[in-house]
């Protein structure tokens, strides 16, 4: 089968690997119909993720049908249409009890590596690196689903995959978010990065009771799009401390929302940090908020840190009485709320999408995402739409390396002129 392997920073492929087969009575195997390239993606693309292997297959936000399961999986069955949450969860630990599903102690068969970082290990992730456990994602054609009788959730007839796709992932993340806020009537609420997470934290905060969300990104697209969602849009290249105070009568907001993370942009100083490896991520969203948040006020922080930061203003919030709240996403705990909010017509998650490529093209469209060409904001690949053969040939254009097929080689040059816009 295909699959979107990562090789090094800023090199991906879509190479032949070994079709996935049951290892365990409580695995699935799931052809995959749709997947979707992740800001979190970017982290493994960028290499500021430790532990990747040449080779790893990428991806961990998929659906698609299943195909076979385990004797120990008896709430699916071959061809139920199943959207998979990115986290790996047991159901049957502490954690996964209490509905702390991305804490999980027993999916990630790596958790010794992990915890020498964290102290601790939570869940393992798809296609994530090893020290997530090492699975394989979901850009693929097809993938194995371990724990397969607690995370996918089956959909009724009559939704698209675009329609429930985002359930895998940033559609819960973007609502933990805003849930973890305790939005009350009348509350302003401020969004760091309008990238797709933000986008669904925008509409989220809304759908909670949110009387005013403001979201803050540099791209314009961004901003557009999250104005269409009814938020009040600042550039985060303005005085965004100012302006925030400004809106909000000098008292700031009642909860601020770190959608931004490990990469954020506007300090030199991190940069020059993180080059140096003295520190590993760049907090400056995360300082902008902590100083901005009212008195009493509550910051979410769905963005993810892998490491190390530094010069963080805690004695602000300490003397503000900060509630922070971050983590991985507990997907499972919302897949069935979310389902609902989409049968219902509350949300239509369509919205976010930009881009729909076929598999083919990943390496293409990891470019286009992470440079945000052409207005992308949300890339969707579709892992069995296959090119025509005359394409195929046209991008030979190098020798195969050992161990490669020219097949191979095709499908890891890019073909800008095939990306679709919707």
């Amino acid at each position: 089968m295909r699959a979107v392997c990562w090789y090094g920073t800023h090199d991906v492929r879509v190479v032949n690997v070994p079709e996935p087969k049951l290892l365990n009575p409580r695995d699935a195997i799931v052809k995959i119909t749709s997947t979707a390239i992740c800001g979190s993606d970017l982290h493994l693309y960028d290499g500021v993720i430790p532990s990747m292997e040449e080779g790893d297959i990428l991806g961990h936000e998929f659906m698609g049908e299943v195909m076979e399961v385990g004797k120990g999986v008896r709430n699916l069955k071959p061809g139920d249409r199943v959207v998979v949450p990115f986290a790996i969860s047991c159901g049957r630990c502490h954690y996964c009890e209490h509905q702390l599903f991305s804490l999980c102690d027993n999916s990630n068969p790596n958790a010794a590596r992990n915890a020498k970082l964290n102290g601790f290990s939570g869940a393992g992730l798809f296609g994530y690196s090893h020290l997530y456990g090492g699975y394989a994602g979901g850009q693929a054609e097809y993938a194995r689903v371990p724990y397969a009788d607690v995370g996918p959730i089956k959909f009724p007839e009559g939704l698209t995959d675009d329609q429930v796709l985002f359930l895998s992932d940033i559609f819960p993340t973007g609502y933990m978010a805003a849930e973890q806020c305790d939005i009350k009537p009348g509350h302003v609420v401020a969004i760091w990065g309008c990238g797709p997470v933000g986008q669904f934290a925008i509409r989220s905060a809304f759908l909670l009771g949110a009387e005013k969300v403001v979201a803050i990104d540099n791209v314009p697209e961004r901003l557009r799009m999250a104005e269409e969602g009814g938020a009040v849009t600042v550039s985060s290249e303005e005085d965004v401390h100012e302006i925030l105070k400004h809106m909000t009568g000098g008292r700031g907001p009642d909860a601020c929302i770190d959608a931004v993370g490990m990469e954020a942009h506007g300090s030199t100083y991190d940069v020059v940090k993180q080059t140096v490896k003295l520190e590993t991520d760049r907090p400056y969203v995360l300082r902008q908020a902590m100083r901005i948040c009212r008195k009493g006020g509550t910051l979410s922080i769905p963005g993810v840190y892998a490491g190390f930061v530094d010069k963080i203003p805690f004695g602000a919030a300490f003397a503000k009485g900060l509630t922070l709240k971050m983590g991985q996403t507990h997907v499972q705990r919302y897949l069935q709320p979310l389902l609902r909010l989409i049968q219902d017509g509350k949300i239509d998650p369509t919205f976010v999408i930009t881009n729909r490529v076929a598999l083919a093209d990943a390496a293409d469209a990891y470019d286009l995402f992470a440079k945000r060409r052409d207005h992308c904001i949300k890339v969707v690949l579709k892992p069995h739409e296959i090119p025509p053969p005359e394409e195929v040939a046209r991008a030979t254009v190098r020798a195969p390396r050992e161990g490669e097929t020219e097949e191979e080689v095709a499908f890891s040059v890019p073909r800008s002129k095939r990306l679709r816009r919707e």
